[in-house]
């Protein structure tokens, strides 16, 4: 009796890769628009291989956000998060956003979350529920750095670390908003002095 496992054929792609090439096609095309050709033509795989790996379309949509939301080297986060002074810091949070939401040329403005997965919210079944997740999760984030501030002495200690997040996490989708509607980096870049002091101070 011949008692050797049997071996599953290898996986002849990269399903990190293949995520984010999903990524991109959701997000320039939107979850509608994103044919599950395209899809495999970005991939790089199979239909069959799509399906067996990732499921069906929602499935995949749904892992193609968790794959985006788990990107810890978001630009403006690294911005904040690794200058020393906190005021910079919040000026390179918004100068990172301007950059990314104005630069990319590629159809992929911006910031995934409010480009398309915003707008599938309440349409396609579960996303409402990621795209909540996703704001608490930057608004902890970005309040965890100002409580480390308040440690220090840097901010006072009635100072509204999740409040004033929440109000960066908004600015940034405004900015993305505004780049997308196709006004310029220097334009936005104005008032950028006004818009720290507003969350600082």
């Amino acid at each position: 009796m011949n008692t050797t496992k049997r071996v599953g054929r290898p996986r002849g792609f990269n399903c990190d890769e293949a995520l984010m090439a999903a990524v991109e096609v959701f997000w320039t095309k939107g979850y509608e628009g994103a044919s599950i050709k395209d899809l495999t033509e970005a991939m790089g795989i199979k239909a069959p291989s799509l399906y067996s790996t990732f499921g069906d379309k929602l499935n995949l949509y749904k892992q193609a956000i968790e794959r985006y939301l788990s990107n810890d080297a978001c630009a403006p986060m690294v911005a904040f998060e690794s200058e020393p002074d906190i005021r910079k810091a919040v000026r390179a949070f918004l100068e990172a956003v301007i950059d990314y939401a104005t630069q990319n040329e590629s159809g992929t403005r911006g910031c995934f979350l409010s480009s398309c997965v915003s707008t599938s919210a309440g349409e396609v079944e579960g996303v409402d529920e990621l795209l909540k997740k996703a704001i608490a999760e930057t608004d902890a984030r970005l309040a965890k750095r100002f409580e480390l501030e308040k440690e220090k002495g840097a901010l006072p200690d009635k100072f509204p670390s999740l409040e004033r997040a929440s109000l960066m996490f908004d600015l940034r989708q405004g900015y993305i908003f505004r780049a997308r509607a196709g006004l310029k980096k220097n334009t936005m870049t104005l008032d950028l002095d006004r818009r720290v002091s507003i969350i600082l101070d």
